[in-house]
């Protein structure tokens, strides 16, 4: 993606290039793909579920890993400083993320869920595991800012190690509880969540920083952004593509046997990813943050963690359950989902031409 800078205003997206411009065709094809590969090569699904590492999808992991490298190492880390000031960007994030989503979809998986328990719990499992992988591409494809996305996802990944298991047993037993609902209970280890951050989050930004580091002190910035970059770039949606295919080949059989519950579980994500979008993107709007950090906002809040997501349901309840199902179908539905608020965000950017500079950074 390109982008232009006017004086006194943030640089915003002009053009996306043919990779990105052609992206909903991809994913959908990568959608189809996995799906077809799911059903028609019997026990192909068990087969990469076997391939593990200590409870982590060895596939995904590398899917998700070569997906994050490329983001991070365009972060510009000196520029961190300026995030880490922004107090309302910050206390917006934490309001949004830890307060708000997992209230809200605890709300909506009982109010559309009330007669399936296993696939409600698995709904407020995905509420409370905030985003700290996927977000980062999507962020970079609306072109938010970078640097923000790197400190915000780095504040979910602190709270999700302390917050996880806590709000857990509030979502699932204390509050059901209170109200007169039916309660249940989470198993979550903090060395479980703590490892889930540690490879989905911890590697590709150590890569990345050491990346940026090492090649601009040895070839300086210009070459850096103009040469190196341009020829990371495009792995980012190489890992997305190759890990939408492993997630669908993994629960192709499960999602086409079982199409009207898929369909239950759909409609309330459909409902929370639009208000916890559409919340951060007038909640950066109202607090005057610019293009740039309102679209982060807006891309954080709406994504969740569903690499842990899963592996708790999993854990918790066995492969095979309602719990775990509910937290695969998340990222079916966050994918296309996000994907179009990446251009409805885009679409929006001339609303923020008057943001000042300082609020977005420029972009290579």
């Amino acid at each position: 993606m390109t982008t232009t800078t006017a004086a006194g205003e943030t640089a915003v997206v002009g053009k996306l290039s043919t990779l990105d411009r052609f992206l909903p065709v991809w994913i959908g094809a990568a959608m189809a793909g996995g799906l077809l590969l799911g059903r028609l090569i019997p026990g192909l699904g068990d087969a990469l579920g076997a391939i593990e590492i200590d409870g982590i999808s060895l596939p995904i992991a590398i899917g998700l890993l070569i997906m994050m490298y490329p983001v991070l190492a365009k972060v510009r880390y000196d520029r961190l400083g300026t995030v880490t000031g922004d107090r309302r960007l910050l206390a917006g994030s934490l309001v949004l993320n830890w307060i708000l989503g997992p209230a809200l979809m605890f709300a909506l998986a009982w109010i559309f869920l009330p007669d399936l328990p296993e696939y409600r719990t698995g709904l407020i499992i995905v509420g409370l595991a905030r985003c700290i992988a996927m977000v980062i591409i999507w962020n970079d494809l609306a072109c938010g800012d970078r640097e923000a996305a790197a400190v915000l996802v780095a504040l979910n990944s602190v709270f999700q190690v302390v917050m996880f298991a806590v709000l857990g047993w509030f979502y699932l037993s204390v509050l059901p509880g209170w109200l007169g609902l039916e309660q249940t209970g989470i198993d979550a280890s903090p060395w479980q969540i703590a490892k889930s951050v540690l490879i989905f989050l911890g590697i590709p930004l150590l890569a990345g920083y050491l990346t940026r580091r090492f090649g601009e002190r040895a070839k300086g910035r210009d070459w850096y952004e103009s040469k190196l970059l341009p020829r990371l770039g495009p792995w980012a949606l190489y890992g997305l593509l190759f890990t939408i295919v492993i997630l669908f080949a993994l629960q192709g059989e499960r999602i086409t046997s079982q199409p009207l519950d898929v369909v239950r579980i759909a409609v309330p994500l459909l409902v929370y990813f639009a208000l916890m979008w559409g919340g951060g993107y007038a909640l950066g709007a109202t607090m005057g943050l610019g293009y740039a950090r309102t679209t982060t906002l807006a891309f954080t809040a709406a994504g969740n963690n569903f690499e842990l997501a899963i592996a708790v349901a999993i854990a918790t309840y066995g492969a095979s359950s309602g719990q775990a199902l509910a937290g695969v179908v998340g990222p079916l539905i966050e994918v296309p989902v996000l994907v179009g608020l990446v251009y409805v965000s885009l679409a929006l950017h001339k609303r923020f031409r008057s943001a000042p500079a300082a609020t977005g950074g420029d972009r290579p």
